[in-house]
């Protein structure tokens, strides 16, 4: 039956509303039998701020991107539909586990900044779309859609706004929620947004390098020299001088980024060749920087997303 998010957003704005007027009002009768206890009554005041209370109210922002995070978290198979908690992280990843949503089988989920492909999911936001509808419903997917980008900064369409927030927002919340200890990596080519792809690190193998650069990059680079193709010759079949300006426009940018994903395919390549393995008993810190080194060398070379302190 299908869902919307409104609808379970509204119960639990109701439900946390009421667990923390119920708190809030616990602590402030235990202030005054303490207060009258003691006869501290002009020197003290019951009363106890918002803020100071352990539990908090809904906020429509904050549960969202929890929402989304979460899917990710189903997309790599930390969480499953099937499964309460916590179903994987580390060991031996069994698929069987996910039977309600499958989650991405080679542990590398693409953020482009536009789709390239209406049926890959690689790309995280066809992912995603798939989830939300997987959850809740194909009936509702567009209104739940929408009720989830209205939080996200930005305008236009509500996939449009939910990829932006993928390509230059997740990562960022994402070092925040974990106060700089990311569980998912965000490997990335630069400015350009050229290349910008996620993975799992309790699903790390040393092989996924590889991986990244045959089946994603390489790929990628296709898509683009294909969107240029397009484009020119939309470009001479063009009547008027703004969708020239257009196509001109967005080819430049995509030049650009096929730029920067060259330079970026050729770290990618040397790192490959050497089968980096990660100890996560190590830590995040040690291993960031691992997987950025030449283990031979020492020499580094930038594929990660900063925000990740040196070790």
């Amino acid at each position: 039956m299908a869902t919307l998010i409104k609808d379970k957003f509204d119960a639990w704005e109701k439900e946390a509303q009421a667990r923390f007027d119920q708190l809030k009002s616990n602590e402030e009768e235990l202030n005054k039998i303490f207060i009258n206890l003691y006869g501290l009554q002009d020197e003290l005041d019951y009363h106890v701020k918002d803020d100071e209370i352990s539990v908090s109210p809904a906020d429509k922002e904050r549960d969202i991107k929890s929402l989304i995070s979460y899917a990710v978290g189903c997309m790599f198979g930390r969480y499953s539909l099937d499964e309460e908690g916590l179903v994987f992280a580390g060991g031996e990843f069994d698929l069987s586990r996910y039977k309600k949503f499958k989650p991405d089988a080679d542990n590398i989920l693409l953020l482009t900044d536009d789709e390239y492909s209406q049926d890959d999911e690689s790309d995280i936001v066809i992912k995603f779309v798939k989830f939300i509808a997987t959850v809740y419903g194909q009936e509702t997917l567009e209104e739940n859609l929408d009720y989830i980008a209205d939080v996200l900064p930005g305008s236009g369409k509500s996939r449009d706004k939910i990829r932006k927030y993928f390509v230059s927002k997740f990562y960022t919340d994402h070092l925040k929620t974990y106060k700089k200890r990311p569980i998912y990596w965000q490997f990335d080519s630069g400015k350009a947004n050229g290349a910008k792809a996620l993975m799992y690190l309790h699903r790390y193998d040393a092989d996924l390098l590889g991986h990244l650069r045959t089946d994603y990059i390489t790929k990628l680079k296709q898509a683009y020299h294909s969107r240029i193709e397009l484009r020119e010759s939309q470009k001479l079949a063009a009547s008027n001088a703004a969708e020239i300006t257009r196509y001109e426009k967005e080819m430049t940018k995509i030049n650009k980024q096929l730029k920067e994903l060259n330079v970026f395919d050729e770290k990618i390549g040397h790192l490959a060749l050497k089968k980096i393995e990660l100890d996560l008993d190590d830590g995040v810190i040690v291993n960031y920087d691992k997987l950025q080194r030449d283990p031979d060398t020492g020499e580094k070379y930038v594929i990660l997303s900063k925000g990740v302190k040196e070790p």
